[in-house]
């Protein structure tokens, strides 16, 4: 009887047409039984930084052991490579364009292919632009049926993987300065300040010219207007509520796209 670990799947191919469901497919036909998992297929399209944040804080919740196949490959065709990482959690299928990135700053990459070995495409002729039909999807099916890494192509050294380039989070005795990195569904503003530098303190949020209040929950400011907290992500989060953080901002802040603008957390017992 063939392993069946979990496969997930995000993508930025929303739902709109039939490549996630041909990807099932693709998966259905080496091995029927593999339960598939959406995390989402809602990434922007072409948003590398928003799917890195996204598979980075889905992955803690599977077992271990399981595959997570991720396309958002604006560079689809080129020269970039199509890589299989294994880590302590199991295994990341895509491409290497610093998708895998945030995960792999959590955990250590125990070894890395290329995925060369067309004996585990779907055809030896993959399409130069659905590579997550072709190549991902079949790759991860294998992976998750037990065929080896190594047998999915050349192995390569897991510190030459790309790394997508954020801005760093930089913390002192009284701050920490970050920046939004994602914005979610509900426009809550996701930062790159861990959770853990404000547990147990008194603090606020600093973007642009606002102080911010924090508080644990949504409902703890009245209705309309900001607050920070930390979110279920462990990340520090602007949010409205019941709105949108994303739309207030960008009116108070005048500014059209609020990635990777600067938020700084201060604690209140210093100065803002």
């Amino acid at each position: 009887m063939p392993e069946s670990k979990i496969i997930t799947l995000l993508t930025d191919f929303g739902l709109s047409d039939v490549y996630v469901g041909v990807m099932k497919g693709v998966i259905a036909q080496i091995n029927p039984t593999l339960p598939v998992v959406d995390l989402t297929h809602q990434i922007p399209p072409q948003n590398i930084a928003a799917g890195r944040f996204c598979l980075m804080n889905a992955v803690p919740y599977f077992p271990a052991g399981s595959i997570h196949v991720a396309v958002v490959d604006p560079g689809v065709g080129s020269q970039r490579r199509a890589i299989a990482v294994e880590f302590p959690g199991g295994f990341l299928v895509g491409p290497d364009n610093g998708l895998f990135s945030g995960v792999l700053s959590q955990n250590s990459a125990i070894a890395a292919v290329e995925l060369t070995n067309p004996k585990y495409w779907r055809t030896p002729a993959p399409s130069s632009t659905f590579h997550g039909r072709d190549i991902f999807a079949p790759a991860g099916a294998h992976l998750a049926t037990g065929i080896p890494l190594t047998n999915l192509g050349k192995t390569i050294d897991p510190k030459t993987l790309v790394e997508l380039s954020l801005p760093a989070c930089v913390p002192t005795e009284t701050e920490v300065a970050g920046t939004v990195q994602y914005i979610d569904h509900f426009g809550n503003l996701a930062t790159n300040i861990p959770g853990s530098y404000v547990e147990k303190q008194d603090w606020v949020a600093v973007a642009g010219s606002l102080t911010i209040p924090s508080g644990q929950t949504y409902s703890d400011t009245p209705p309309g207007t900001l607050l920070a907290l930390i979110g279920s992500h462990g990340w520090v989060e602007i949010a409205v509520s019941g709105g949108s953080a994303d739309s207030v901002l960008q009116k108070q802040l005048n500014q059209s796209d609020l990635l990777g603008v600067p938020v700084r957390v201060v604690k209140t017992n210093s100065e803002v």
